[in-house]
């Protein structure tokens, strides 16, 4: 651009100075005291042929003009304009309807980290519950190809030689068979629920959500102050994102069976609701000066 610049104040002095050669021909010739018969002989004219009148030591209100204008333009051209200082208008984006939008999502998003934590563990409770019912069933005696402890006990005490000692034992295993049964039905009904899917596909939200308005939260920001301001609530929501992030990043391991993975899945998201909930408090300051500083819409 200042190059630009440059070469368009040169050709403005180069037209001024050249604009003097196309005066009028009894003009220049006066001026040196030259009559019009001097034209007569080519030599007379290579004598006197002065187009930019550089040899003249006297200069017309005329002439001055031009060169003091061109002058003009050239500073004009090569003077920097000077920027605007009024920051753009926002619009809506500056008042109150999209920066409570944001107070809004995380009380929303709160709720919704705590029903995915409450999926992820009732899914967590349907994958070990039967490591439970098998030890249980590992504890019960012989049933003698009865497929309950009532049917090998009623069969036991009807034998024609009764053994008081298998009696008991049956006995003694009914309570174990009534805790594998409510242990199955327990695992009937959140299979019935669909905790998995639930939880996958709330927390693919989650991260979404939470991604997209840890950055909206500081654009609204700065839409309205023109700055931002680092503190606990942009920290905050900053390792939320990267809690996420990270515990999105063990599900293809968590697939494969790795405890490791599952464990800091968990850890993760438990660390990320902390960060949360300080989050929400740290948030409260901010939101009322939204309120006092802003206007609907």
């Amino acid at each position: 651009m200042t190059m630009t610049k440059a070469l368009l104040s040169a050709v403005l002095l180069v037209l001024a100075t050249s604009a003097l050669a196309f005066r009028p021909p009894h003009l220049a010739a006066s001026r040196h005291g030259i009559s019009s018969q001097a034209f007569d002989t080519d030599e007379k004219v290579t004598e006197h042929f002065d187009p930019l009148n550089l040899s003249s030591s006297t200069v017309t209100d005329d002439e001055s003009r031009s060169v003091r204008n061109a002058a003009v333009a050239a500073v004009a051209l090569l003077t920097p304009m000077s920027a605007s200082a009024a920051g753009p208008d926002w619009g809506i984006f500056e008042g109150r309807t999209l920066s409570l939008l944001h107070p809004a999502s995380m009380l929303g998003m709160a709720a919704l980290s705590v029903s995915t934590a409450l999926l992820g563990f009732q899914w967590r409770r349907q994958r070990t519950i039967s490591g439970e019912i098998n030890e249980l069933k590992a504890q019960l005696p012989n049933l003698n190809g009865a497929k309950t402890v009532s049917e090998a006990l009623a069969a036991a005490q009807s034998a024609e030689m009764v053994d008081t000692s298998y009696v008991a034992s049956l006995r003694a295993a009914t309570t174990i068979e009534n805790e594998i049964n409510a242990l199955t039905q327990e695992r009937k009904d959140l299979a019935a629920n669909g905790p998995r899917d639930k939880h996958f596909n709330q927390g693919s939200t989650l991260l979404f959500l939470g991604t997209f308005f840890a950055i909206e939260g500081p654009l609204n920001t700065y839409a309205r102050a023109g700055k931002l301001f680092p503190g606990p609530h942009l920290y905050a929501g900053a390792g939320c994102v990267v809690l996420w992030a990270l515990a999105a990043s063990c599900v293809p391991a968590m697939q494969k069976g790795d405890d490791t993975a599952r464990t800091a899945h968990i850890g993760a998201n438990i660390l990320g609701l902390g960060l949360f909930a300080w989050q929400i408090q740290s948030g409260i300051p901010i939101l009322l000066k939204v309120i006092q500083f802003t206007k609907w819409p």
